[in-house]
C-alpha cells in the first residue's frame, strides 16, 4: 500500500517481496504460478535482478517476487558459506542482496523491501541493502515485544554489516481506536520513540485486509476510505523525511526495508 502511494504521488517504485508467503505479490494482482524469475533465484545467482522485475498494473510501481521456495534461503546460504570455506574462498551470506539492489538502485526513487516477520538471514540481508527501515507496530498488548529484538539487529548491522544505516520510522498501524489497549501502545511508542513516529496511523479496516484477496492496493480497491487517504498521507510524510518534498527524487534513490 505504501508503494502503491508513492507511484500515485508520481515516485517511481520498486517492491521487492522478501517474505516467502509472497503476500506483496499477490496482494498486487500477480499470481505466483506465473513468475519464471523470482527474488529466490535472484539471490541464488540463477537468475539477475533486471529479469525478476515485473511491473505491476499500478501507476509507477514494479516488483521482484516471492513465492514459498524462498523459504530455504537460510540453508542454502549457510551450505554456500561452508563449501567456501572449504575452497578457502569468502560467500558473504548477508550482502547477497545488496549486490543485485546496487545494480539497479538509481533506476527507482524508492525501493520497499517487505520482508517476513523473523530475523533470519532473509532480513538480514534487507537490512543491509538499505538505507533506511520502517518499523511497523501493531496497536496490540504483545506487539511491543518484538520490538527490543529487531532495534538489536538494526544495531547489530549499524556496528559491522551497514553503518548508514538508519530508522526512517516507526508506524502504528491496525489501530482499533475503540480499545483502551490500543490507545495505550500507540501513547507508549510515542513516548519512547519521539519524533522517529509517523503522525499517520493505519486503522484497522475491513476494506484493508479485503483488498490484497482482490490483488489490489486499497488506493485501487476503495480509494474514498480512510485506509487510502492513511497510506496517501504516510507516503507524503515519506517524502518529507528524505528531505524531497519539493524536488525530484531522480537525485537520491532510497532503499527501505519494512
Amino acid at each position: 500500500n505504501l508503494a502503491a502511494s508513492l507511484g500515485i504521488l508520481s515516485k517511481k517504485v520498486l517492491m521487492i517481496d522478501l517474505d516467502p508467503q509472497g503476500n506483496a505479490t499477490t496482494g498486487v494482482g500477480i499470481n505466483k504460478g506465473d513468475v519464471e524469475n523470482s527474488i529466490y533465484e535472484v539471490l541464488i545467482g540463477q537468475a539477475v535482478i533486471e529479469d525478476a522485475i515485473i511491473k505491476t498494473k499500478y501507476k509507477n510501481m514494479s516488483i521482484v517476487p516471492a513465492y514459498t521456495n524462498l523459504a530455504g534461503i537460510d540453508i542454502v546460504f549457510i551450505n554456500k558459506e561452508r563449501k567456501a570455506v572449504a575452497d578457502g574462498e569468502v560467500f558473504d551470506k548477508t550482502g547477497q542482496l545488496k549486490k543485485s539492489v546496487l545494480k539497479i538502485k538509481d533506476n527507482y526513487d524508492y525501493i520497499i523491501i517487505d520482508c517476513q516477520p523473523s530475523l533470519g538471514l532473509g532480513t538480514m540481508n534487507a537490512l543491509v541493502a538499505s538505507d533506511s527501515v520502517i518499523i511497523p507496530v501493531q496497536c496490540e498488548f504483545f506487539a511491543l515485544e518484538g520490538i527490543t529484538q529487531l532495534l538489536n539487529s538494526i544495531i547489530m548491522v549499524q556496528g559491522s554489516m551497514n553503518p548508514e544505516l538508519r530508522i526512517e520510522g516507526v508506524l502504528l498501524t491496525m489501530l482499533d481506536g475503540r480499545t483502551l489497549v490500543g490507545l495505550e501502545v500507540v501513547e507508549d511508542v510515542r513516548k519512547f520513540f519521539k519524533e522517529k513516529v509517523f503522525n499517520t496511523i493505519i486503522p484497522r479496516l475491513v476494506r484493508l485486509v479485503e483488498a490484497p484477496s482482490h490483488g489490489k492496493p486499497i488506493l485501487e480497491y476503495d480509494p474514498r476510505c480512510r485506509g487510502a487517504l492513511a497510506y496517501i498521507n504516510l507516503a507524503k510524510e515519506v517524502i518529507e523525511r528524505n528531505g524531497n518534498k519539493e524536488e525530484s527524487t531522480r537525485e537520491g534513490s532510497r532503499a527501505t526495508v519494512q
